[in-house]
C-alpha cells in the first residue's frame, strides 16, 4: 500500500500565477477506507546562523522563524473508499490565491544558510487503527513572466586587470619580484539562463603559470537582531586555462550557471541574497603542491584574483 505525488511537468518548474497540476496514485492490495484526501502546500524561507558565523551566544539565542510564503490547505476527495489497484486521482491547485495578489513568491534556493522550498503534500487519514497514507513533493518556482525584463539583457562587461600591485594579500617573493599582468573583461549582470561571459589575456608573467579558475560565490545576509550575519561560500568552481598560458592570446571565459543553487539576486529586508565571480590565477610553486586542500575564500601566496560583485535576473 502506497502513496505518490506526480506533477503534470517532468521539470517540476512552476510560476506562481500558474496552477500546480498532477496526480495522486494510490496502490492498495485491497480496498481500503479512509477521512478524506487532502493536499497542502507550503513555501517558506529557512534561515539558520551557524555559530562560526554569530558566535556561540547569538547562534544559541537566536532562533530563527522561518518566513512563510504560502500554507494553504485544500480537499481533494471527501471521506469514502478507494479501490484494490492502481487509483488516480487528479488535482489543481493555484499557487497565488486571486484575493491575495500582493504575496510575494521567491524562487527556489538551497544556500549554505538560506534555503527557499516549496513543497506539496498529500495526506491520507484512515483513522487510529490504521496508518495513514502521505507523500511529499518538492517543485520549483520561477518568476512569473510578468515579472521578467522584457527586453533581452545585454551582458554589462567589466574591465578588469590583474598585477601584482593589485593583491592585498602576501604573494610568493618571485611571483612579487618577477610581476605578472592579466587584463580581461568579464560580464557582471547576466541572465541566470545564459552564461557569465567575457575573455581574458595573458600579457607577462615571470613566474609559469598552472591554471586560471573562474569561481562563482553566493554571499547570504541574515539579520539577526540588530546585527547582519553575512558568510560567503563557494558554489562552483570552472576552470578555463590549464598550464602555463600563452602570452597574449585570448581565452574565452564561458560559464554555465547551476540551477536550484543560484537565483535572481534578493535584497529583502530580513535576508539578502547575492553573488560575487572571481578570476583566479594559480601560479607553479613546490609549497602549492604542500597545501593542495585550501579554503577558496584564503587568498594563498601562489595565487593572484580579483573578485567582482554578480548581479543575476531572469529575463526572457
Amino acid at each position: 500500500m502506497s502513496v505518490e505525488l506526480k506533477l503534470s511537468r517532468s521539470n517540476r518548474i512552476y510560476r506562481p500565477s500558474e496552477a500546480l497540476e498532477g496526480k495522486i496514485v494510490v496502490k492498495t492490495q485491497s480496498s481500503i477506507s479512509h477521512y478524506g484526501i487532502r493536499l497542502t502546500l507550503k513555501g517558506s524561507v529557512a534561515l539558520q546562523v551557524r555559530g562560526g558565523s554569530a558566535g556561540v551566544v547569538e547562534s544559541f539565542y537566536g532562533v530563527i522563524k522561518p518566513i512563510p510564503i504560502v500554507n494553504r490547505t485544500i480537499e481533494v476527495k471527501s471521506s469514502g473508499k478507494i479501490g484494490l489497484g492502481t487509483t488516480e486521482i487528479p488535482f489543481s491547485l493555484n499557487l497565488r490565491q486571486q484575493d491575495k495578489n500582493l504575496e510575494r513568491f521567491y524562487e527556489t534556493f538551497h544556500g549554505a544558510n538560506i534555503s527557499i522550498q516549496y513543497l506539496v503534500t498529500v495526506d491520507i487519514p484512515r483513522g487510529y487503527l490504521h496508518k495513514s497514507l502521505s507523500a511529499t513533493m518538492e517543485f520549483i518556482v520561477e518568476s512569473d513572466k510578468a515579472d521578467l525584463l522584457q527586453r533581452p539583457l545585454s551582458p554589462e562587461m567589466v574591465i578588469f586587470y590583474i598585477t601584482q600591485d593589485t593583491q592585498r594579500h602576501p604573494l610568493l617573493p618571485e611571483i612579487k619580484s618577477g610581476g605578472f599582468r592579466v587584463t580581461g573583461k568579464i560580464s557582471t549582470q547576466c541572465s541566470l539562463s545564459g552564461p557569465i561571459s567575457g575573455e581574458l589575456t595573458v600579457e607577462a608573467s615571470a613566474v609559469p603559470i598552472q591554471s586560471i579558475d573562474i569561481q562563482l560565490f553566493r554571499v547570504e545576509s541574515i539579520l539577526l537582531g540588530e546585527k547582519i550575519v553575512t558568510e560567503t561560500s563557494l558554489i562552483q568552481t570552472t576552470q578555463i586555462a590549464d598550464g602555463d598560458v600563452c602570452r597574449h592570446l585570448t581565452l574565452p571565459i564561458y560559464v554555465i550557471l547551476p540551477r536550484l543553487v543560484t537565483c535572481p539576486t534578493i535584497l529583502a529586508g530580513p535576508f539578502s541574497i547575492e553573488f560575487k565571480v572571481a578570476i583566479v590565477i594559480r601560479f607553479q610553486s613546490e609549497l602549492s603542491k604542500l597545501q593542495k586542500k585550501s579554503d577558496p575564500k584564503t587568498p594563498r601566496l601562489w595565487l593572484a584574483m580579483e573578485t567582482l560583485p554578480l548581479e543575476l535576473v531572469r529575463a526572457k
